[in-house]
């Protein structure tokens, strides 16, 4: 749904994207994540059809959002950062002026804003001037007003900024919601856990290149080898974790802390080798109550990975 192929973007000398390759699929909501600077809006809005690149190839829903950007503009719909509200406008006459200007027929435009507003959960806001809304819900008008003319594909930059907590929760059931419906979905972020419950895949971007890409499991597979486990044992925890360090050296095992019946641990290993880590455990009369396989933190991931980049691109300028 999403292609690029060596997607560059400059302004002077100064670098803002550099050689893009990226492809997402139809209905994936894809987590594009990246400090402020980046290039994450650079990417939305070349995508958009908003801004040319320097060189290389985008399109969006077939189409070559470069050579043809009015017609990209069609099949996308896309929320800024900070978009403008009209002062003075209600929702539904700012859903309307944005249905006219997709020149959408005054008959057809009654019927959609209606079901943009029940699917952005905004309908008791209808007739509430957009200005006197608050962060959250301007929010969800601003997607009702990217989804006013049915685009194939959105692109919503940093759609929890600025939100509490409850907003947050309720935009990221707006996002699940929005790929029941087969919207395919580029969020950008530097919020991280906004993105880690949500997006199917993800790709961190770091001074204006793409440092990786693939789904979210894949991801902290490969950027952290050792997983995470806690277990609760019956009797001595601290002499449980004595045996299994026997049993499975360093750096194959790690205690890291034990609490109380409760040992938490590093471990190198797939699934059938924590199958035999308990077994043995059993084999030498400890009971586990319960284990579980604790996820990496999405922002341990993007900091090992920005700072290995970092720390690479030291080594490349030194050996220069």
């Amino acid at each position: 749904m999403i292609h690029t192929a060596a997607l560059t973007k400059t302004y002077g000398d100064v670098l803002a994207l550099d050689d893009l390759n990226l492809d997402i699929g139809e209905g994936e909501i894809f987590g594009y994540i990246g400090p402020n600077g980046a290039g994450k809006s650079t990417t939305i809005r070349i995508l958009s059809g908003l801004l040319r690149p320097t060189s290389g190839d985008a399109t969006v829903a077939d189409v070559d959002v470069v050579r043809y950007p009015e017609e990209a503009k069609r099949v996308v719909g896309y929320m800024p950062d900070i978009f403008g509200v009209y002062h003075g406008m209600r929702v539904w006459e700012y859903l309307d002026f944005f249905g006219a200007a997709y020149r959408m027929s005054r008959a057809t435009r009654r019927p959609r804003i209606d079901e943009v507003l029940h699917i952005t959960g905004t309908d008791e806001m209808r007739d509430y001037f957009v200005d006197s809304l608050s962060r959250g819900m301007q929010q969800r008008v601003g997607i009702a007003r990217a989804l006013i003319h049915d685009p194939k594909v959105l692109f919503l930059d940093e759609p929890t900024s600025g939100l509490d907590p409850r907003a947050r929760i309720e935009m990221r059931q707006l996002l699940k919601h929005l790929k029941e419906l087969g919207k395919t979905v580029l969020v950008s972020s530097h919020i991280l856990p906004e993105l880690a419950s949500v997006c199917d895949r993800i790709g961190i971007l770091e001074q204006a290149r793409l440092l990786l890409c693939d789904r979210m499991e894949t991801v902290l597979r490969q950027v952290e080898q050792h997983s995470v486990i806690e277990l609760e044992v019956l009797g001595d925890a601290t002499r449980a974790g004595e045996l299994l360090a026997g049993q499975f050296p360093a750096p194959k095992l790690e205690v890291k802390e034990i609490v109380g019946n409760l040992l938490r641990l590093s471990f190198a290993g797939e699934n059938e080798e924590i199958a035999g880590l308990l077994a043995f455990l059993l084999q030498q009369g400890v009971g586990v109550l319960w284990y579980r396989e604790v996820p990496p933190d999405l922002e341990h991931i993007y900091l090992k990975v920005t700072t290995q980049a970092k720390a690479g691109k030291r080594r490349s300028d030194d050996a220069e």
